[in-house]
């Protein structure tokens, strides 16, 4: 009988990922938790996440550390003192990476200078357009020479910056989205993320009846964004990812490879030891201690299968050895997949299985054809 247990040697906690709820404007389209900026819930959110960090961090080395939102980067100075007070609690290894996610709005010479002495070595700068239409839509500021200004002084201080580009935003032509690609590409950054506006329920953005772009549309804006960065020399190493070499997203890969992080803060997640939980979404329940609302221990069937939907989101797909050191078995005696390599749906080479890159706009369906064939336990 195979063991329900991932091999110990990969059940080292490699990273941590902490949720800052705080925001000076709400972007229309966000879901994500998050609250209007009040200095003193900041303050007493910030003693409610060290006293979580305290209890439940066991002191690894970590190999990556992301500090999302929210919008970090809106903290007053002293709160952002408090905040780096707190994450110098966390042992780093020799070639971490540390994220440290902004709005372009906030970046100033005190900012930048402050996160690089406090060991932040990687920015994530949220542009999501260059197009002025979109300021009320999105209810973001959109400044284009502001925000070439902004980019340009962090990487003065910064050499590994990562850009964040929305596409298929209401009524976008492909004309629009490709000058906003050449102003990407103009940034001259190491690392673009792009993201399709998804209109999710209860956002300003659905109230207001704004209506996602055809399919259609957006497979055509997806090619386009990759055949450009692919061009100017990113690599699309993940569906919705792109860097220079040897910039990819550390923390974000070791998602991808179904490995343990840590989740600290409102509304973040943590994966240690076959459980995934989720914290609380309030920030005043979590101020009043109230901090995980949901755990579950995962099977040997639900571990594989989140391998499979994690790992197919990289382009070079899941590594047949890797898995078979997991989980003690071949993936072909996992997953019945061969028809769906003969229909040119996957692709396969000696070491790996991958979605066929004229699939990947529908990953999502390309995944659910590899689980329908999950052969265990039929």
């Amino acid at each position: 009988m195979v063991s329900l247990l991932v091999p110990k040697k990969d059940n080292k906690i490699k990273s941590c990922y902490i949720h800052v709820p705080f925001c000076t404007k709400i972007c229309s389209y966000c879901d994500f938790c998050k609250n209007y900026y009040d200095e003193k819930v900041v303050k007493k959110y910030l003693d409610a996440l060290d006293n979580e960090i305290k209890t439940n961090y066991k002191g690894e080395a970590l190999d990556t550390l992301y500090i999302g939102g929210g919008t970090p980067s809106c903290l007053s100075l002293n709160n952002l003192k408090k905040l780096f007070i707190i994450l110098k609690t966390f042992k780093l290894s020799n070639d971490y990476e540390f994220t440290f996610e902004c709005n372009f709005e906030d970046i100033t010479e005190e900012l930048l200078s402050f996160l690089k002495e406090n060991r932040v070595n990687r920015l994530s700068i949220g542009i999501q357009s260059f197009n002025k239409k979109y300021e009320k839509i999105l209810n973001r500021i959109i400044d284009k020479e502001l925000m070439l200004k902004k980019v340009n002084l962090s990487k003065t201080y910064f050499d590994n910056i990562n850009v964040d580009l929305m596409y298929a935003l209401p009524n976008e032509s492909m004309d629009a989205l490709n000058n906003d690609l050449k102003n990407i590409i103009k940034l001259d950054v190491t690392h673009v993320s792009s993201y399709a506006l998804m209109i999710e329920d209860h956002t300003k953005i659905k109230i207001d009846k704004h209506q996602e772009l055809s399919d259609d549309l957006q497979s055509k804006m997806y090619n386009m964004i990759i055949n450009k960065l692919t061009k100017s020399g990113y690599s699309h190493y993940e569906l919705s990812n792109f860097s220079k070499e040897g910039y990819e997203s550390k923390h974000n890969i070791n998602y991808w490879k179904n490995g343990n992080y840590y989740g600290f803060g409102a509304g973040a997640s943590g994966f240690i030891n076959n459980k995934r939980y989720d914290n609380t979404k309030s920030v005043f329940n979590y101020i009043n201690g109230k901090t995980m609302v949901y755990e579950e221990f995962l099977t040997k069937e639900e571990l594989i299968k989140d391998e499979v939907m994690l790992n197919l989101r990289i382009i070079n797909g899941i590594n047949k050895n890797d898995f078979k050191r997991k989980y003690g078995l071949s993936f072909g005696d996992a997953f019945k997949y061969k028809d769906l390599v003969l229909k040119g749906i996957l692709k396969e080479n000696g070491k790996n299985v991958f979605i066929s890159p004229d699939k990947l706009f529908v990953s999502n369906e390309v995944i659910l054809l590899l689980l329908d064939t999950y052969a265990l336990n039929k």
